[in-house]
């Protein structure tokens, strides 16, 4: 579940033929994102569908919360009020209950055969669409093509004003680690890495593009024909490499989730920077979603061990063995504080500690070592949410014997208190 800021609100309307589809059966929540929240002036939680097949969101008092957890498919509605009583010591009217659960019906909350049909046509619309749009334009960057471009040239005339980052022969340059916090708060550590590696950008034949998907199912990597455009045009998709994964894996297991790259940020935004450099020049994309690493860090398996990223990246290898191609991983680092479900406050002195955690990340990356950088995580459990451990240890696997740069780092605030931040960083990677 993400976290983040919102706020809504629940009706009271009840849709009779909805209810009538609903009765005897066991609700069970989909993936959702949890938003916390205050609606006057009391704390709650906002539920909305990542994949914005509808655009209505669902609040609920905090007390009500345990309902999230209940809804699994294990209970119908007196086995949920009888939970609600024992567990949160909440008495809820069969009435007030109904009326949630027909809310979370029509907003497409809940795993049935209405939001069945929903996905089915959104995946249709979205497969025989010219192209996949810029979804963030407009709002995390200019939309028009001389906007972005006055943007993105303010970036990188900050660049200059900072501090110099380490040397890394820019003709060596393979890959590249780039953030996926918006530009607003992460625009100088993506100027930082970007500029640093813009000739092996300029150079590319085909752009690898490794994001962390969000709306993370089961499935480990997730791929699409679409082609991604931005404000200043398309950019093709390889899709012979494409069909050579999918072929590897199945089609059905690298296009189960296709609809995620609908909406998800996190490659979107390394597309904008790869466009930026290349201009004019056509370069093949091959954008990857990549799923959540949580079963690794909570079991006994490990990724170096998964037969499909062992499969798909063998692909990826031979494909791109005879040309010029850089690999991207776009993906933050530490995600912590109260903001993001953690009791206490990070304050100046957890700043520090944060920090040096990280630090122990970044060198493991700039070692080339994506098994060191997965144990850290396992180790601590992923305490401090590493969301771009999945794309980034799928780059460092692809590129094999690397050795990287930090060209920046930052902790970015995630709560107007200041007591949550994200930690970002650039790493030019050769």
């Amino acid at each position: 579940m993400v976290l983040g800021k919102s706020c809504g609100t629940i009706s009271a309307a009840c849709g009779i033929q909805t209810r009538q589809r609903r009765q005897s059966l066991k609700p069970k929540l989909r993936e959702l994102e949890v938003h916390f929240v205050k609606q006057g002036g009391q704390q709650g939680i906002l539920l909305r569908d990542p994949l914005r097949l509808s655009d209505r969101a669902i609040y609920l008092p905090l007390s009500l919360a345990p309902l999230v957890e209940l809804c699994d498919g294990t209970r119908d509605e007196a086995g949920l009020r009888a939970s609600l009583a024992v567990r949160a010591g909440v008495q809820l009217g069969p009435a007030t209950l109904e009326r949630i659960l027909t809310q979370l019906d029509e907003a497409l909350l809940l795993d049935n055969e209405r939001f069945a049909e929903a996905h089915a046509a959104a995946l249709r619309d979205f497969r025989t669409a010219t192209l996949r749009p810029p979804v963030l334009a407009g709002e995390s960057y200019p939309d028009d093509a001389e906007g972005l471009s006055e943007a993105m040239s303010g970036y990188l005339d900050a660049v200059d004003e900072t501090e110099p980052t380490a040397e890394v022969a820019q003709d060596e340059i393979r890959g590249l680690i780039s953030p996926h916090i918006d530009y607003d708060r992460g625009g100088t550590v993506y100027a930082q890495v970007w500029h640093k590696a813009a000739a092996a950008v300029r150079e590319a034949e085909i752009a690898i593009i490794f994001g962390t998907d969000h709306m993370s199912g089961d499935a480990r990597l997730t791929l699409t024909h679409q082609r991604y455009s931005t404000p200043w045009g398309v950019l093709p998709t390889s899709n012979g490499l494409v069909d050579a994964v999918a072929q590897a894996l199945g089609p059905e297991v690298v296009f189960a989730d296709e609809l995620h790259h609908r909406g998800e940020h996190s490659i979107e935004l390394a597309v904008i920077w790869l466009h930026y450099f290349l201009g004019d020049r056509e370069c093949e994309l091959l954008p990857v979603l990549c799923g959540s690493y949580d079963p690794f860090v909570e079991g006994e398996g490990a990724p170096g061990q998964d037969r499909q990223i062992s499969a798909a990246l063998d692909v990826m290898r031979e494909a791109t063995a005879s040309r010029k191609a850089i690999v991207i991983a776009a993906g933050d680092l530490a995600h912590v504080g109260p903001a993001f479900g953690d009791r206490y406050a990070f304050d100046f002195v957890e700043r520090a500690r944060l920090k040096a955690a990280d630090d122990a990340l970044l060198a493991s990356i700039c070692d080339g070592d994506e098994e060191a950088l997965f144990q850290q995580v396992k180790e601590e459990k992923d305490r401090r949410r590493i969301c771009g451990l999945p794309p980034i240890y799928m780059a460092l696997r692809l590129l094999g014997d690397t050795r990287g740069v930090v060209t920046g780092y930052a902790q970015c605030p995630a709560d107007e208190q200041g007591t949550s931040f994200v930690s970002i960083c650039g790493i030019a990677l050769s």
